[in-house]
Order: C-alpha cells, then structure tokens, then sequence
C-alpha cells in the first residue's frame, strides 16, 4: 500500500521512516527546504539530528502530490493545524481511504478529538489512531517499543498493523477508539507536573503519587467521555503516561522542568522548534472537567502556573493541602 504521511515534525518523520521500510511512503513536509534535504541528504536535521533516513522514503511539501497516490492517510501535525491540514488534504484522498492520527492532542473550542475532526472533515473514510509509549528518537534508532492502533474496524486495524510494524516495533490493535486518543492526549498534562516535580527536587515519592493520581484523573475524564477502563491500564493509557513522564526526550517533561524553575511559558514556547501539546491540551482538559462536573486536581494547579502565572512550588503546596479520601473518589 501506498502511504502518505502528512507533517514531518520528529513523530511524523519517524512513521514515515518506519513505513517506508514496509512499502512505498511519501512524506509531506509544509517548508520546501526540509522536503528537499530529505530527498537529497535522507535526514531531518531539524527535528531528527544524527539519524539517516531510508532511502525509500519520498519528500515533498506539494499536498497534493503527496495524498492523490495514497492508499493510506496519517495524519502527524499538530492539533491545533489538523483540522486546516486535512481540509487542504481533503480534495485529493481518494475514497474509502482509511486516515490514521499521530497527533496526541485535542482542538481548542470545539474540545474534539482528531478522530471527531476526521469524520466532520472527511466522511466516510475509517477513521483512527496509532497511540501509545512511542518516543521517536528511541524508535527511529531501532529499540524495542509497542503501539497501538484505534479502531472502531478491526478488520481495517488488521489490515493496517503490517503497514507500520517492523523490527522490534510491535502494533497492536484496540477497538476504544476514544480511549485510545484520550489517554494520549490527557496524559501530557501530567507529564508536565511531573517535569515540574523533576525541577523542584520534591523526591521520588512525590514524583510516584503524582503519576499515579493522574492516571487517576486522566481515566475519570476518559470513562465520563466514553473510553473504557483496560485501555487506560494498557499501551495507550499507563504505558505512555509512564514513559511520557520519565523520559529525557519528552517534550510536555521538558516544559514542566522549565516552569519548575520559574520560567514562562511564553519563554520556554518560544524556544521550541516542536509543539508539546499539554500546554494547549491543559486549556481544553479545565472545560471538559467543568463540562462533565469532575475534580482534576493535578490538572487545575497545571493550568494555573500555565495560564494564571502561579509558580510551580504553589502548585505543589496546592497539591498537597487537599484532603485524601477513598483512593478511588475523585481529588
């Protein structure tokens, strides 16, 4: 199968390089000169420094060129520019072409999932996700790791697995769709808290309760929305919660630690060439709680340092004043 894959940030260019190992692959890059250093030089010096890219992998920053061979649609650009990507992308994907989402994240004032956005922009195409502990720089450089793709199809799922396993990459399958995207979404405000918890030296114990309470908070929103339980304990849900939160390469971390140590947001967004989607996400997570009459916390003391300049060390006071009641209760 033909596939086109629509961004070339670091995510978008791995997927790419990964399937392009499996069959034929045409990377849409928005700035000609990225398009063109891949096609020439077979790297993305960018936003993948140090790593060669398959001599297989197609470039272009022409849109149409890139969707009108597609046999299969992924979608890796950010949440807030999804929707007018596809939208440009629309008139040329073929029918029935199945349109895969990369991006871990949720649109502000509308509050939809990429998903939702697929099926209002471009009907009748099966619409998913492909989620999961999936760090590029890890994954590009062939270590071990799993994904999973959300479905409501599995026949298509299925069918799609072999288009972007390989190696010691392993692709699963998941039907909850809903929880699929909003794991990965939500779990990227944690992942701030916890880069937070990394700057203000708060201790191992303080940096466990804060993962662990915002699976809590993160599964809550996730069953209130639709999601199901086991996809917030599996791959989606606390195995990128876990490795989102650990990791070095980790772009909503590395904002925490930042914040943690008394920058603004406007100073550490600025010097980012890539998006880290909890900043925006942490907007849009407030509403849906107040939408749906749940405590979140963690989620509230991260939009007040976000967005109502709080410090990081308040946050954490914040935290910690509130009362514990029964593990599974909301708070």
């Amino acid at each position: 199968m033909q596939v086109a894959v629509i961004g070339a940030g670091s995510w978008g260019t791995t997927m790419a390089a990964q399937c392009a190992i499996n069959g034929p692959t045409i990377l849409w890059a928005r700035r000609p000169e990225i398009a063109k250093e891949i096609s020439e030089d077979r790297t993305n010096r960018a936003y993948l420094p140090d790593f060669d890219l398959p001599r297989g992998l197609e470039a272009t920053s022409d849109l149409r060129d890139a969707v009108r061979r597609a046999d299969v649609l992924v979608m890796a650009v950010p949440s807030q520019g999804f929707r007018e990507t596809l939208e440009q992308a629309a008139p040329f994907v073929r029918p029935w072409v199945p349109v895969v989402s990369l991006t871990k994240g949720l649109e502000q004032g509308s509050m939809l999932r990429m998903t939702q956005i697929i099926e209002e922009v471009i009907p009748g195409h099966p619409a998913g996700v492909l989620t999961g502990p999936n760090l590029a720089k890890e994954i590009i450089d062939g270590q071990a790791a799993a994904s999973v793709i959300g479905m409501q199809d599995l026949v298509v799922a299925e069918a799609l697995q072999p288009v972007f396993a390989g190696g010691l990459f392993r692709v699963y399958t998941n039907h909850d769709v809903i929880g699929c995207e909003l794991a990965g979404a939500l779990k990227n405000v944690v992942a701030i808290a916890t880069g937070m918890a990394e700057a203000l030296t708060v201790g191992d114990n303080t940096r466990a309760m804060v993962v662990t309470r915002g699976l809590a908070e993160l599964t809550r929103l996730g069953l209130a929305m639709g999601g199901e339980a086991a996809t917030f304990a599996g791959l989606a849900g606390v195995g990128d919660l876990l490795a989102t939160c650990m990791s070095r390469h980790s772009r909503n971390r590395r904002v925490g630690e930042q914040l943690g140590r008394g920058r603004t947001i406007d100073e550490i967004t600025s010097e980012m060439n890539m998006v880290a989607e909890g900043v925006n996400t942490c907007a849009v997570v407030i509403e849906l709680a107040r939408r749906y009459d749940l405590e979140m916390p963690i989620a509230e003391e991260m939009y007040a340092v976000i967005y109502q300049g709080r410090s990081a060390a308040e946050a954490y006071r914040g935290l910690r004043r509130r009362k514990a009641r029964h593990e599974r209760d909301s708070g």
